[in-house]
């Protein structure tokens, strides 16, 4: 949630750069109901001091037995309480719609991110590899996964429906070898703290972390019980230490988790986009870290190479992407994305989106530090980041290590937990 002082104080600047996204953002509303909450806020406080005073001169009258004067001031003050009581219910109305309004803003695009209102408007900071080269026609992972039968999509959408993965034999092994290798691997090389939480998350979760109420669509809910599937360990590790005060002492924190993640992902896609592109559930190792502001943007490069980490040590050709002001997640104010190629498409996929969301989250979830004991606290930083999600990464694994017999080799990193080099 962005500081109402700040859009108070230079409302100009920040609708212009709210504006770099993309959408036609206006603050008139919010800034009318700021001074209208403000003139009430003073107007009540004046009534209540009005009202102390008077229930002063009250006792004294009594006191002195002039009861009809008190009596006369009593009434007066019966219909000033009327008044406040009326006032805080208006009062009451403007938070609301105040607050709403603050929650659906999302970031500011921080300066050094591209504006465009093109999403295809990224910077490419660097490469890894090379992409590879075939002497045959390469397959596509579905028919890779079917020839090798590690992938049953049919009987997914027999259990489930479309868009739900069925990993079976070797598949389901190298899908758990991901998960393993990649969360073990950031606990010990990277001294990430591991984080087993749970899969869904309440509505207070899901405000802290921005997913609500503006995105309330686009995720599973459980009415009877109040609770939201979790679409990204993010949302879940940015409540760690909602409506805490962190010692200063332990910053940088720095966590990971695995999680089972589920989206709507709502509309049509093209046949692009079948099999483990595009799924309602898929698995991800989570980055995320709690840092001190002044610190955020040297631990976000640091966050995004732990994440290259893994595609480094996996071997798979990938771009390092700046993404424009239009392709910002509501609570990002700066993102790099991974994109691994995919050789069937000719083209590049993102398996991992590394953000810096500076103070957007730990505003809503009230996530603070002190520097010293006597120090007022301070809005901590919060960054997140794919380290990574295993669908689109087990595509790459299988299209970019195809062999011209439709075997895969599998990369040396991940052959201790499969038992084999090869998947056959």
């Amino acid at each position: 949630m962005l500081d109402l002082k700040l859009i108070r104080d230079h409302p100009k600047e920040v609708e212009r750069r709210l504006r770099t996204r993309g959408e036609p953002i206006t603050l008139d509303r919010i800034l009318k109901l700021d001074e209208e909450r403000r003139q009430i806020v003073g107007h009540v406080e004046q009534l209540k001091a009005q009202r102390n005073k008077a229930s002063e001169e009250i006792g004294r009258l009594k006191r002195e037995q002039k009861e009809r004067d008190a009596e006369n001031l009593i009434v007066e003050m019966g219909k000033i309480a009327e008044e406040i009581k009326s006032l805080d219910g208006k009062l009451s109305q403007i938070e609301h719609e105040l607050n709403d309004l603050l929650a659906r803003l999302p970031n500011l695009p921080h300066a050094s991110v591209p504006v465009s209102g093109n999403k295809s408007d990224k910077k490419i900071l660097r490469e890894f590899g090379r992409k590879p080269e075939f002497s045959f026609p390469p397959k596509s992972h579905v028919e890779l996964g079917e020839r090798l039968k590690i992938l049953d999509f049919p009987r997914a959408a027999r259990i489930a429906g479309s868009r739900f993965p069925l990993y079976r034999g070797l598949g389901a092994m190298l899908e758990m070898a991901l998960v393993q290798f990649m969360l073990r691997y950031q606990v010990q090389q990277n001294n990430y703290i591991p984080i087993f939480p749970p899969f869904l998350g309440n509505a207070e979760s899901f405000f802290a972390a921005g997913q609500l109420p503006k995105f309330a669509d686009q995720v599973y809910f459980c009415p009877e019980d109040h609770l939201y599937l979790n679409p990204t360990a993010e949302i879940l590790l940015t409540n760690l230490h909602r409506d805490e005060i962190v010692d200063d002492a332990e910053l940088p924190l720095k966590y990971c988790a695995y999680t089972a993640c589920f989206r709507r992902e709502a509309g049509t896609y093209g046949e692009e986009e079948k099999g483990l592109i595009r799924m309602h559930q898929f698995n991800k190792v989570e980055l995320f870290k709690f840092t001190r502001p002044e610190e955020s943007y040297t631990e976000l490069d640091s966050l995004v190479e732990d994440a290259e980490d893994i595609l480094k040590e996996l071997k798979i050709h990938y771009r390092a992407a700046l993404l424009p002001s239009c392709d910002l997640g509501q609570q990002s104010t700066k993102t790099i994305d991974l994109e691994v190629w995919i050789p069937s498409q000719n083209r590049y996929y993102e398996v991992s989106s590394c953000s810096n969301c500076e103070d957007f989250q730990a505003r809503r979830g009230n996530i603070r530090f002190r520097r010293a004991k006597t120090s007022k606290p301070e809005y901590l930083h919060t960054l997140n980041g794919s380290g990574l999600a295993t669908s689109r990464l087990f595509v790459a694994i299988l299209e970019n290590h195809q062999q011209p017999d439709s075997s895969v080799l599998v990369p040396e990193a991940l052959r201790d937990y499969l038992k084999t080099g090869r998947l056959q």
